[in-house]
């Protein structure tokens, strides 16, 4: 849904005000964007999930995949593709962009952090 012409101003004056009290705020957060997948992770989801299409028909289609009554074969099928769509969509950084988070140990806040906690502060301190 498109903003009218007056919420539109009153946006760009919000933005330019931001820019004028915090330009490094600003252009962090202007610049805070989600990225889009590798190309190359993006091919091998869907290469994945070809490999799970793959798997999904031939389960069905071969009974002797089947084990109580369940083929399995195309259930590993689904999963594959699942997770081949799921590789392909997500642009996130690999296991060892999350490895830090994983160490156990509390990370330490970034000076921004820092700003604007004690800005939030001083809001409520002087009213």
């Amino acid at each position: 849904m498109p903003l009218s012409e007056h919420e539109q101003r009153l946006l760009d004056q919000i933005e330019r005000e931001l820019y004028a009290e915090d330009p490094k705020f600003a252009s962090t957060v202007r610049g805070a964007r989600f990225r889009r997948p590798a190309r190359r992770r993006r091919i091998q989801g869907i290469a994945l999930f070809v490999i799970g299409v793959a798997l999904l028909v031939v389960g069905v289609m071969v009974r002797a995949l089947w084990v109580a009554e369940i083929p399995l074969a195309s259930v590993l099928g689904f999963l594959v593709m699942f997770f081949g769509v799921v590789l392909a969509v997500m642009g996130g950084r690999g296991p060892a962009g999350a490895k830090g988070a994983q160490s156990g140990q509390p990370k330490a806040k970034s000076s921004f952090t820092q700003r604007m906690e004690e800005r939030f502060r001083q809001r409520f301190e002087d009213q």
